[in-house]
Parts: C-alpha cells; sequence; structure tokens
C-alpha cells in the first residue's frame, strides 16, 4: 500500500511537468491557450511547472536516498 502512495506521489509531478512541456512546446508553435494572455505568460508558466515537477522528483529522490544512506561519501 505504501509503495502504491509512493508511486502515486511521483506521478502527479510528473504529470505537471509535462504539462509544462506541452506548454512550452505551445509557445514555440505559436499556439496561445486563452487562458492566457500573453504568449510570453504561457512560457514562464509552462517553465515553473516543468521546473517544479523536476525539483520535487528529484528532492524525493534525494530525501530516499539520505533516509537510506545510499549517499556517495566524499572523497578527499
Amino acid at each position: 500500500m505504501i509503495r502504491i502512495i509512493a508511486v502515486l506521489l511521483l506521478l502527479v509531478p510528473g504529470l505537471v511537468s509535462a504539462f509544462g512541456i506541452k506548454l512550452i512546446r505551445d509557445t514555440l508553435f505559436d499556439d496561445v491557450y486563452p487562458i492566457f494572455i500573453n504568449i510570453g505568460i504561457q512560457f514562464a508558466v509552462g517553465f515553473i511547472l516543468f521546473a517544479g515537477g523536476i525539483a520535487f522528483i528529484g528532492g524525493f529522490i534525494v530525501h530516499r536516498d539520505r533516509k537510506r544512506q545510499q549517499n556517495k561519501k566524499k572523497r578527499r
């Protein structure tokens, strides 16, 4: 049950990132959604969604690795 919750917890930010990529792609091909007034606003929202989703997934992985003590030791 806990693994299903973890997968769902990673699925939602993944979908948000995918939608952010779609907004960026639509901006580059000059397809503006009626919600956004300007094409620059659409690009900025898409970039924020993409970066936020990737940051959440990356933070989740780093937190899990630190919790299980799987991070690499620093070499000197």
